[in-house]
């Protein structure tokens, strides 16, 4: 998994989190945030956001996050909601102002940008999963074969390394864990996408 973050544009007047919540409050209606596409984790995290602070902010959804963090940077979209990934390379090079990792932890890719709730805004929680499912019906002995490789090849000092290098949460949990965290999501996330209205695309 790899967790999302709010970043802006660095000429944005938000230094924080609770002063963006506090401009976007004061000008309701006139700022906008950036996401890679309808129903992602990203555009998912920026609906909760302003659900939970009821803020007028509109969505405006792109077709990749490079293009989402594109538009952020130059100017079009103040704010932006992607993976950590994709927009870790432009906050290292100060294209983007990360405000905060939406995680329960700090990413040791970016140390230095606090947790959401650090930031001030508790519950914001999110990331985007990645991982290996099966059809159903595969044959359990198979399903086990291919979690014990990549949990070894997960455990791996140099692929761990890489993996946070690159802004991921490296976990091999078990197929029994991965699919009890799947419908968590889907429960936890069902209430967002009603509330916000979003229809599939």
């Amino acid at each position: 998994a790899s967790p999302n973050v709010i970043s802006v544009n660095p000429g944005f007047a938000a230094k924080t989190l609770k002063e963006l919540i506090e401009l976007v409050k004061a000008h309701p209606g006139t700022y906008s945030f950036a996401q890679p596409s309808t129903g992602s984790t990203p555009h998912l995290a920026g609906e909760l956001f302003k659900q939970q602070y009821h803020l007028d902010l509109v969505t405006v959804p792109f077709n990749s996050a490079a293009l989402a963090i594109n538009s952020t940077i130059g100017g079009h979209t103040p704010i932006a909601f992607t993976a950590l990934p994709p927009a870790m390379s432009n906050v290292k090079e100060g294209k983007l102002r990360a405000l905060a990792v939406l995680s329960v932890r700090r990413s040791p890719a970016l140390p230095e940008v606090p947790t959401n709730t650090e930031a001030g805004v508790p519950d914001l929680e999110s990331d985007t999963l990645t991982g290996i499912v099966a059809p159903a019906g595969t044959p359990t002995g198979i399903i086990e074969r291919w979690r014990s490789g990549i949990a070894t090849a997960v455990a791996a000092a140099d692929v761990k390394e890489r993996l946070e290098t690159l802004g991921f949460s490296p976990v091999a949990n078990t197929p029994h864990e991965f699919g009890a965290r799947i419908r968590a999501e889907i429960a936890k996330w069902s209430k967002v996408v009603h509330d916000a209205n979003i229809r599939a695309e």
